[in-house]
């Protein structure tokens, strides 16, 4: 280890991470428990579109999330188990998501919402949702909540670039993204961008422009997907036709390092690579082995004796 010196206490992490965050926060382990609320997408049902995002899962993107065919106090109570068995002590965010989190009328989603807060433990929401179902209603019903409550919101960005929008069928533009996320911090609601690496189509340069334009939003999270491909998606067809190339691990390594250099130090990093059902994964299989992914990452900071933030708000050229 060289002589760094850290520029927040995330215990040798030279990025701000989710869980120094969250004891920081709390003072105590706290650990999500992924829930299904039966809602749709307005990009499946037609209400903008048809068919969703194409790298959308048929879970909606809620692959690890509890059974949508039970109540939500069912559903907490064996995630909850499940996860006790790898951490022993603990208390709750309830996390919304799967598919679209606010696409539903009003009382249907004080009825889902409530019942997870009303679970023992539970100290705060997440909820995943677009930019284009936020009605004034149901910002009002979340500023509420923000009062009461530690809240998140969770937005899809995926890309700034309108033309991959369009490949993946994103159905909505940037401006709408900026426009939901100016909606809910006028209440002083937390956002979490989520931003995907390896659209297809996309080079290193359109990559790190879509974390340049994050780094200028008044967003306090992000999560950093790597593009899975899943069996049974509309992407597959696109990379059978060509349009989709696999990003290699260091590649991969390297662009969330250039991409953590230039986020504000400030920005709370959710999550740094993604996750992906074994059974359906077609590719990249290097992902499977996270921890190697996680390790490399800091590995990189370490040989660059660098940090997030480092260069935010600056122009530079990253190896």
């Amino acid at each position: 280890m060289d002589d760094f010196i850290y520029p927040f206490p995330t215990e040798g992490k030279r990025y701000h991470t989710w869980s120094r965050h969250l004891k920081d926060e709390f003072g105590f382990k706290i650990f999500k428990v992924a829930l299904d609320a039966g809602f749709d997408c307005p990009n499946r049902d037609g209400t903008v579109a048809f068919g969703g995002c194409t790298f959308c899962s048929v879970a909606g993107s809620g692959d690890f999330a509890g059974d949508r065919a039970k109540p939500i106090e069912v559903q907490f109570n064996e995630i909850r188990d499940r996860m006790h068995q790898k951490w022993k002590e603990g208390k709750y965010i309830a996390y919304f998501q799967a598919y679209t989190n606010t696409h539903a009328p009003l009382p249907v989603l004080k009825e889902k919402f409530e019942a997870a807060l009303a679970q023992p433990g539970v100290v705060g929401l997440s909820i995943g949702t677009r930019p284009d179902c936020l009605p004034d209603d149901v910002v009002d019903y979340l500023a509420e909540l923000n009062e009461r409550t530690y809240l998140w919101v969770e937005l899809g960005l995926q890309t700034v670039h309108e033309k991959t929008a369009k490949i993946v069928n994103r159905a909505h533009d940037y401006a709408t993204y900026v426009a939901g996320v100016d909606k809910l911090r006028k209440h002083g609601i937390r956002v979490c961008t989520h931003i995907i690496n390896g659209l297809p189509l996309e080079d290193r340069e359109m990559m790190m422009e879509t974390a340049r334009q994050v780094a200028k939003l008044d967003v306090q999270g992000i999560k950093i997907h790597l593009l899975h491909l899943l069996k049974g998606t509309p992407m597959v067809k696109q990379y059978e036709k060509g349009l989709l190339e696999f990003l290699g691990k260091d590649e991969y390594i390297n662009l969330v390092v250039d991409q953590l250099e230039i986020l504000p130090p400030s920005m709370i990093v959710h999550r740094i690579t993604g996750d992906g059902p074994l059974d359906l994964m077609i590719g990249p299989m290097w992902s499977a082995s996270k921890w190697d992914v996680l390790n490399g990452i800091d590995k990189e900071l370490e040989r660059r004796s660098s940090y997030q933030g480092k260069f935010n708000g600056k122009e530079v050229e990253h190896r």
